[in-house]
């Protein structure tokens, strides 16, 4: 399904549903800091009901399924969906997957104790969304919003990987990250009040090619760009890395996440 926002790439279209294979292949990286910072606040552990908007994969529930929580996935590409299905049967975990644009979801009122966004509640249509969160969402129920993203004026393999997306996407408004906490917007707060925000760094370990798989299913190149020009893209994002990257290398990235109680 492509998606097209004026704001995002410039208006460009993009399809996630296209690189889901390399999705779930190369960017399940959240390190274990990632989770813990969740689980030390009481977040998405046993006893919790969890909702997670914009799952992909489902990176995080099946990362936090052993931290006991009960979870529900949802994501607008079916594509993604059948992903994180495949996924979770194959590691035994009973978590329910289901496509659907976050502003249509359709689920009993009172039902979850937390929703949880992450990398990707810049997409959604904040007037629809609220209200239907502070439905879904148990008396007193949270939202945490959370990012993770790499530093390319920091860190030099990403920076040059960046340059190359820019080369053949011009437009595409994915790059350029700094330390920076999560942008919540007014229409949120209306709803909500942000309890805490918990920021770090963190160093993630890839090989050549698992960066490179990491680079290739960012929004960017195959989710958006034709075959042609991610194959063309992807030969020399390879030849790059042979010439700056040694066989293994760590990339640092930025963690952000903003938790938020209903009012």
């Amino acid at each position: 399904m492509d998606i097209v926002n004026k704001d995002i790439d410039g208006g460009k279209a993009f399809d996630w549903g296209r690189t889901s294979e390399n999705y779930a292949k190369y960017r399940d990286i959240y390190p274990q800091e990632f989770y813990e910072a969740l689980v030390s606040r009481g977040l998405c552990v046993k006893g919790q009901s969890v909702l997670d908007l914009g799952t992909g994969t489902g990176v995080i529930p099946r990362n936090m399924y052993r931290f006991g929580a009960k979870w529900t996935g949802s994501d607008i590409s079916e594509n993604q969906i059948e992903q994180a299905k495949l996924l979770a049967d194959k590691s035994g975990m009973d978590i329910n997957f289901f496509a659907s644009p976050a502003e249509d979801i359709d689920l009993p009122d009172s039902t979850f104790d937390i929703v949880t966004a992450c990398q990707c509640f810049w997409y959604f249509d904040y007037k629809k969304l609220v209200p239907k969160l502070c439905e879904i969402l148990k008396e007193n129920g949270g939202l945490v919003v959370m990012q993770m993203a790499w530093l390319p004026f920091e860190d030099q393999i990403a920076g040059k990987s960046e340059e190359l997306v820019l080369k053949y996407n011009p437009k595409w408004t994915g790059g350029g990250w700094t330390r920076q906490p999560v942008y919540i917007d007014e229409e949120v707060l209306r709803a909500f009040e942000i309890t805490e925000r918990v920021e770090f760094d963190v160093n993630v370990h890839f090989t050549r090619d698992s960066w490179n798989g990491r680079m290739k299913a960012c929004r960017g190149i195959e989710a958006s760009l034709s075959k042609e020009d991610t194959e063309a893209w992807e030969k020399e994002h390879k030849a790059l890395l042979n010439s700056i990257a040694p066989e293994e290398f760590d990339v640092l990235h930025y963690v952000a996440m903003a938790i938020l109680k209903k009012k």
